[in-house]
């Protein structure tokens, strides 16, 4: 069910509300989902139905992404922030120590809430902050192109696209290995969230000096990349192995930057397997 809450959040110049919307289905202990950059948490939907079956689902949008609204001003949508801001979202919803499992941007913001002790388990898929100088210019010009082009393209003509098998390639194949498993329906709504992103540029420009760096002890922590990822190259989850030793390393053939779409069954198992 399509909820929103309303939280306040510390700044330097007093509390400010914050708002986000999210979705909640299922039952078991609780499990967090959080999407990448520019995208909803309808990402996830190809998984969630799955997922219900043994966890509580609360899929996010987070703030500034999808239909939750744009941070206040005096908030940076930094990681320092935005894990105080999920932090507190935690306690709105009176979740202890959930699960997470974050894709792009979401898997750097679920390791994150694992440093911050916030969590009881984390599943990154394909997460940022394991780059070099070059993959991260790399993979930033990509969304940024990805963006310029959804902006231009007026929504009778993204509609046309998203209702063949190969214009939901052309709008989707940079982050789908298999885009035309993706709805019609679902084409049109991302690249609509795509272009109304209005913590987009704000996140990018946080991102420029990021760098994940702990080894988060104590942590079940499981880091899963796909074969044919076109945003995040798959030798970054090596260096995410290599900084966490004890993490789950899981390769998904076929898989691309957002691999529940491309694979939902083997996505589920490995978020279920990582939340035990």
């Amino acid at each position: 069910m399509s909820a929103t809450v309303s939280f306040p959040v510390p700044t330097p110049h007093g509390p400010k509300d914050v708002t986000v919307s999210y979705a909640r289905v299922g039952r078991g202990e609780p499990l967090v989902l959080l999407h990448g950059i520019g995208h909803h948490r309808q990402a996830w939907d190809p998984v969630v139905d799955i997922l219900a079956t043994e966890r509580d689902v609360i899929a996010v949008d987070l703030p500034g992404f999808g239909a939750s609204p744009a941070l206040p001003d005096g908030l940076a949508y930094d990681l320092p922030t935005t894990h105080t801001v999920l932090g507190s979202l935690f306690e709105a919803l009176e979740l202890d120590r959930p699960h997470v499992a974050g894709n792009s941007l979401g898997g750097l913001l679920a390791l994150e809430l694992g440093r911050e002790k916030l969590v009881r388990s984390v599943t990154a898929l394909s997460p940022a902050g394991f780059w070099t100088e070059a993959e991260r210019r790399y993979a930033f010009t990509v969304l940024l192109a990805m963006r310029g082009i959804a902006q231009r393209l007026p929504l009778p003509l993204v509609e046309r696209l998203a209702r063949t098998p190969a214009g939901r390639t052309a709008l989707t194949s940079t982050i789908y290995a298999r885009p035309r498993r993706r709805s019609p329906e679902a084409v049109v709504a991302e690249t609509l969230a795509l272009v109304g992103a209005a913590g987009f540029e704000a996140t990018l420009r946080a991102g420029t000096t990021v760098r994940f760096a702990d080894t988060l002890p104590g942590l079940p922590v499981t880091v899963a990349w796909g074969t044919r990822d076109r945003i995040l190259v798959r030798r970054q989850g090596v260096r995410a192995k290599q900084l966490i030793p004890h993490a789950r390393l899981v390769r998904l053939p076929g898989c691309g930057h957002c691999p529940m779409n491309d694979d939902p069954a083997l996505i589920a198992r490995v978020i279920l397997d990582g939340s035990r």
